[in-house]
C-alpha cells in the first residue's frame, strides 16, 4: 500500500474512530493528523505552524467579542426583555406563545449569534412558559431548539467568521453577515407558518394580551438591546467599520446595557463573565487550531482532488452535484460540530462548487454551509443545541428528535430554496456593493 494511501486512511479512518470511542473532537483531529503526517513524512513543524497559522489572524478577533456580547446578555437577562416584546407582538393570538419563541430567538440571534446561547438563555424563559401555558413539553423543547438555528444565520454569526477563515480570505466577513440576514428571517417565518398551519390541530391555546400600561416600558427595553444588530449591520454597510471592530463596539454597547443602563447585572460578578467567554472562546480556537492542521494534510494527500474527481465521475449536472454536497453536508453534521467541519470541508468543497461546473459564490456557499451544520445543531447523536434545550427543558432526546421531524421537514425545505435560488442570499449583499 503506497504511503499517501495509507496516510489517508489514518487521517479520515482513524478520525472517525477515535470519534467513535468517545475521544474529544480536538483531541481525535490532532492524533489523526499527526499520524497521518508520521506516515506520510511531513515534518511536525510544520504541522504546528499550520496550527498557529489557523489562530493568527486579525479577522478572528471578532470571535471573542461575540462570545463576550452573548454572555453579558446572559448576565444581564437580555432575553427576558426580549421575549417580552415577542409577547407584545405576536402572543395574544392563538398559538402565540410558539410565535413568540420563533420570533423572539429571530431578535435574539441577531444580538448574540449563538445557537447555544439561544437554547440556554431563550429556552429557560419560554419553555417554561409554554410548558405553563399547556403546550406539549417535547414541542415546546423542539422549537425552542429549531429556532434557534436562526441565530448562527442573522449577523452576527461567529461561525461565519471561521467560514471567512477557512475560505483563504477571499471572502468578506460583512459581504457574509448580510447574505446570511434574509434566509435566517425566511427559517423564522417558515417555522412560524407551520406553527400556523398545525395550530387548531394541535390545539394550541390563545395567549393574553399585555396590559397598555407595560407596552411602552416592554417597547423601549427590547429596542435598547437590538440596537446592537443596528451597531453591527449599519456600520458595517455605511463602511463606518470592519467586522472585527463592530464586534468591538457591540460589546462595549451591551457592558453598559447590562451594567449601566438596565442595571440587572452587578459589576463585582463580571468574572463569572469573563470566565465563561475564556471557557467557550477555548473550545472554538482549539477546534480551529487543530482544524487547520487536519486540512493542511487533506491538501497534502490530495482529498480536494480525489473527492472533485469522484463527484464529477457521478455527474455533470450542477444541480444533482448540490443535492449530492448537501446530503454529504448534513449528515456529517449529524456527528461533528460546526466549527471543525467549517475549517475542514472549505477548503474541499469551496473548489469544486466555484469551479465554472457549478459557478456558486463563495459568499452564497458560506450560507449553505452554514445553514446545513445548524440543522445538525439539532439532530442526535452530537447536536449540541438538542442537547442544551432537553437538558433545559427536563425532556428525552430520543422522543424530543422524534417530535421535530416536521421542523426538519421545514428546515430542509429552507436549505434547497436557499441553494437553488441563489437570490435569497445574494441580493442584500449586491445591493449593498459587499461583491
Amino acid at each position: 500500500m503506497e504511503a499517501s494511501t495509507l496516510a489517508t486512511i489514518v487521517l479520515i479512518g482513524g478520525f472517525f474512530v477515535l470519534m467513535l470511542i468517545k475521544v474529544p473532537v480536538s483531541f481525535a483531529m490532532l492524533l489523526a493528523t499527526l499520524g497521518s503526517a508520521a506516515i506520510y513524512g511531513v515534518n511536525l513543524s510544520d504541522v504546528v505552524n499550520q496550527m498557529i497559522a489557523g489562530v493568527k489572524s486579525f479577522s478572528l478577533l471578532a470571535i471573542p467579542f461575540f462570545i463576550l456580547m452573548g454572555e453579558l446578555m446572559a448576565a444581564g437577562g437580555i432575553s427576558e426583555k426580549i421575549v417580552d416584546f415577542a409577547n407584545l407582538c405576536v402572543g395574544r393570538f392563538q398559538g402565540g406563545l410558539a410565535y413568540v419563541n420563533c420570533l423572539d430567538s429571530m431578535f435574539f440571534g441577531g444580538v448574540s449569534g449563538s445557537a447555544v446561547a439561544d437554547v440556554s438563555s431563550l429556552g429557560s424563559v419560554v419553555i417554561p412558559m409554554m410548558k405553563k401555558a399547556g403546550y406539549d413539553d417535547d414541542f415546546a423543547v423542539g422549537l425552542t431548539v429549531s429556532t434557534a438555528c436562526q441565530g448562527l444565520l442573522i449577523p452576527p454569526s461567529h461561525n461565519m467568521v471561521i467560514y471567512a477563515l477557512a475560505a483563504g480570505g477571499g471572502v468578506t466577513i460583512g459581504a457574509l453577515f448580510m447574505a446570511g440576514a434574509v434566509p435566517g428571517v425566511m427559517l423564522g417565518l417558515s417555522i412560524m407558518l407551520y406553527c400556523f398551519l398545525v395550530r387548531k390541530k394541535k390545539n394550541f391555546p390563545i395567549g393574553e394580551r399585555i396590559p397598555k400600561e407595560r407596552r411602552k416600558k416592554i417597547i423601549i427595553d427590547a429596542i435598547l438591546p437590538m440596537m446592537t444588530l443596528v451597531i453591527i449591520m449599519g456600520g458595517m454597510a455605511a463602511g463606518i467599520f470592519t467586522a472585527t471592530e463592530s464586534a468591538a463596539i457591540a460589546c462595549i454597547y451591551t457592558f453598559v446595557l447590562t451594567y449601566f443602563v438596565f442595571r440587572t447585572a452587578k459589576i463585582k460578578d463580571i468574572s463569572i463573565v469573563f470566565k465563561n467567554t475564556l471557557k467557550t472562546l477555548a473550545i472554538v480556537l482549539t477546534l480551529i487550531s487543530v482544524a487547520k492542521a487536519f486540512a493542511f494534510m487533506m491538501v497534502i494527500l490530495r482529498v480536494p482532488d480525489m473527492l472533485t474527481t469522484f463527484l464529477v465521475s457521478v455527474t455533470s449536472n450542477k444541480y444533482l452535484l448540490l443535492l449530492i454536497i448537501n446530503v454529504l453536508l448534513l449528515v456529517l453534521g449529524c456527528f461533528m460540530d460546526m466549527a471543525p467541519l467549517l475549517m475542514i470541508m472549505t477548503p474541499i468543497l469551496l473548489p469544486v462548487v466555484t469551479s465554472p461546473m457549478i459557478g456558486l459564490s463563495p459568499v452564497h456557499f458560506g450560507i449553505i454551509m452554514i445553514y446545513n451544520l445548524a440543522i445538525g445543531l439539532c439532530t442526535p447523536p452530537v447536536g449540541s443545541a438538542l442537547f442544551v434545550g432537553c437538558a433545559v427543558g427536563k425532556t428525552p432526546i430520543e422522543r424530543t428528535s422524534k417530535s421535530m421531524l416536521p421542523l426538519y421537514g421545514v428546515m430542509v425545505i429552507g436549505l434547497f430554496l436557499i441553494t437553488f435560488v441563489p437570490a435569497f442570499s445574494m441580493w442584500l449583499p449586491s445591493a449593498l456593493g459587499m461583491i
